[in-house]
């Protein structure tokens, strides 16, 4: 069974760097588009695109975690 439980740490971490890398492209094309559209916002904006990003990148940190987890232990 350690066969398995390696590929599925793997899948784990793949998919949640794939999951993550999706994220962040969809939440900094939101931004530059808000940008676009209201430049005086930008300050405004960048607070709350960073806010997102933190969001967004948490579950791949802990996809992260967790299949490492599952193949070393």
């Amino acid at each position: 069974m350690e066969g398995i439980e390696i590929v599925a740490g793997a899948l784990m971490v793949g998919f949640g760097a794939i999951g993550g890398a999706i994220g962040v492209g969809i939440v900094g094309s939101k931004y530059m588009e808000g940008i676009a559209r209201q430049p005086e916002l930008q300050g405004y904006l960048l607070g709350q695109f960073f806010f997102m990003m933190a969001v967004v990148d948490a579950l791949p940190i802990i996809s992260l975690g967790l299949g490492l987890l599952q193949i070393f232990a």
